[in-house]
């Protein structure tokens, strides 16, 4: 009886589930004897009671070291969100408590103007606003016999098509600049809602020389926190108030690429905005015509 069952397979012996058989391949390597289902083994070495559980089959050390290094990468992955979290969280507290003191000093501005009129108006004098510091250029003509300095000049501007715009302070050396450039462009003093809507619907920033939607503050942060300014309403208010970065904020801004105007340019487009053109400074009334291309 030994003999004959010495010479038959194991599968005719017993009835091994698959799970069985994976715990006797491990069993039979561990104690390094040839164990195959197919072929023939001594019954003698075979033991169904010695097959070790789950619990008692050794882990190669590679897998443990792997199981512990993606467990310290999790753990570092999950402190990193929190902190970016609690970051953030800051963040959005000194944006709000700055937005609106933002909102509050122009509120005072616009309060104290009607103030002043009213105080002049009661001493039957005339009320005469500050010089507006900060210029809105436009450019509403082609490159069409067109000189090399203006040419150059719109370069330096970054001027480089039709209904291009930028912000510029008001210095001497701008308005001879403006005064040569005049029959190419049309160009006024912005209000605080003018800067706004510019910035917000048609404000991109340049990047490590790339066009890049300003669509979260840590853009704005990233290229302009080294002069405090860490959101776009920090942008807005360096811009409108021409504040001491307003050249740095103004670079940071790629030129608006607006629209063509709403309803059209009037028919003496090319001729001066005095003459019923388009040309030329319009003062104020360069609010309407950016509302009109936004």
């Amino acid at each position: 009886m030994g003999a004959t069952l010495r010479s038959l397979p194991i599968k005719s012996i017993f009835r091994v589930s698959q799970a069985e058989n994976a715990a006797l391949q491990q069993f039979s390597h561990r104690r390094s004897v040839p164990y195959h289902v197919s072929g023939v083994v001594d019954c003698q070495l075979i033991n169904l009671h010695s097959v070790p559980t789950n619990d008692q089959i050794l882990v190669p050390e590679t897998l443990l070291k792997k199981r512990k290094s993606q467990e310290k990468a999790r753990a570092e992955r999950t402190d990193a969100v929190e902190k970016k979290k609690a970051a953030n969280k800051e963040k959005r507290q000194v944006i709000f408590k700055r937005a609106e003191k933002y909102v509050q000093e122009y509120r005072d501005a616009e309060r104290e103007k009607v103030r002043l009129h009213r105080v002049a108006k009661s001493e039957d004098s005339a009320y005469v606003p500050a010089e507006a510091n900060l210029i809105f250029v436009v450019r509403i003509k082609g490159i069409n016999k067109m000189p090399p300095k203006p040419r150059k000049i719109l370069q330096l501007l970054r001027l480089l098509q039709i209904n291009n715009g930028v912000f510029v302070k008001v210095t001497k050396a701008i308005t001879e600049m403006l005064k040569v450039v005049e029959p190419w462009i049309a160009y006024g003093y912005p209000n605080l809602k003018t800067v706004k809507e510019l910035v917000y619907k048609r404000g991109y920033g340049k990047v490590n020389k790339q066009r890049v939607a300003l669509t979260d503050n840590a853009i704005v942060e990233e290229n302009l926190g080294k002069y405090g300014i860490v959101c776009v309403e920090d942008l807005i208010h360096e811009i409108f108030t021409v504040g001491p970065n307003f050249k740095q904020a103004s670079n940071f801004l790629w030129p608006f690429k607006l629209s063509n105007p709403t309803g059209g340019f009037r028919p003496r487009k090319f001729k001066h905005f005095i003459e019923g053109g388009d040309l030329g400074n319009r003062e104020e009334a360069i609010n309407a015509l950016v509302r009109q291309m936004n």
